[in-house]
């Protein structure tokens, strides 16, 4: 199982630009934080920069993030329609609560291997959903076969002169159902 992650991890691993920004909303969304990323714009009429910051919605698996924490972040595998990047780690905490009394911020190993434990589990339940709908058709298709051979005994049966009641035949059937049903009133 070690294996796969690694070679996951080497695939999935890549230098990516790390930004990093401020937490202005945290505690509203579960997992999710906003985080702006200051930057600057050019004006060529002007010639001059000026301040341009992004914000963006950040997947914070742990709910480790606070008010005001400087935090760097990466671009990430969607999460949602509109999380795009995770956290990587603190820089410097922002109000209250230090680091160390809070959860964990999961490193990229660590979110690769529980990335890879849910794709394999999501696996293995479609597997499972293959397996079901294959023996359900089977089952189906052996009831059919079943069901034949049953009315064809019952016509051989019949066309022989043999009772196959309800007395012992085995068989039983439509056509023992109907007998029994007969001698029941009598």
């Amino acid at each position: 199982m070690a294996q796969p992650v690694t070679q996951m991890a080497k695939k999935v691993i890549r230098t990516f630009r790390e930004l990093h920004g401020v937490v202005i909303s945290a505690g509203l969304m579960d997992k999710t934080v906003k985080v702006r990323v200051g930057g600057q714009k050019w004006n060529s009429f002007l010639k001059k920069f000026f301040d341009d910051p992004k914000t963006h919605l950040v997947h914070d698996p742990n709910n480790s993030l606070r008010l005001g924490d400087v935090v760097a972040i990466t671009p990430g595998w969607r999460t949602s329609k509109s999380k795009r990047h995770v956290v990587k780690h603190i820089i410097a905490p922002g109000s209250g609560v230090p680091i160390e009394g809070r959860a964990p911020v999961p490193t990229e190993e660590e979110r690769l291997a529980q990335k890879e434990a849910q794709r394999m589990e999501k696996i293995e339940r479609r597997t499972a959903k293959k397996m079901i709908t294959v023996v359900e058709q089977q089952l189906g298709i052996a009831e059919q076969l079943l069901k034949k051979t049953r009315k064809e005994f019952a016509l051989r049966a019949r066309l022989m002169g043999v009772n196959i009641g309800g007395n012992g035949g085995g068989g039983g059937g439509e056509e023992g159902k109907k007998q029994a049903g007969d001698v029941a009133p009598q």
